[in-house]
């Protein structure tokens, strides 16, 4: 199993819920929720919605971020949830937000961010994520 710094989840939800993706409060409010339910540290968000609808916004934890970017009048969010560390589980944040988009279909990807061996870290250094 490839060890690596960090985990970032591109996910593309389909057949969301209209109202929710273009309010921006809401947005947020999932967001952080998200963040939080996946085991990372708030440190600060920035949102903003556009007209005539669709909102764009991004979490920053101590472990990376989550960002957002919405397509209401589609019922489409793209999200990314990028984490490092190995007591967050980006997965958690995923679901969380499958359910609250009330998302009928999703896609994702992950991919392994700074990959030990690529770096030339030793494995047995702190900070480190397996697959």
């Amino acid at each position: 199993m490839a060890k690596s710094l960090g985990r970032h989840i591109v996910a593309e939800f389909y057949e969301c819920d209209k109202d929710i993706l273009d309010d921006v409060d809401k947005i947020e409010e999932l967001m952080k929720k998200a963040s939080i339910e996946s085991g990372a540290t708030l440190v600060t968000s920035t949102f903003h919605r556009f007209l005539p609808h669709g909102v764009s916004g991004a979490v920053i934890v101590s472990e990376s971020h989550f960002a957002i970017h919405t397509w209401p009048e589609y019922g489409y969010a793209s999200v990314d949830i990028y984490t490092c560390g190995d007591h967050v589980d980006p997965w958690k944040g995923f679901e969380f937000l499958k359910k609250a988009f009330n998302s009928q279909r999703a896609q994702t990807v992950e991919h392994l961010r700074g990959v030990y061996e690529e770096i030339g870290i030793d494995e047995n250094s702190p900070h480190k994520v397996e697959a």
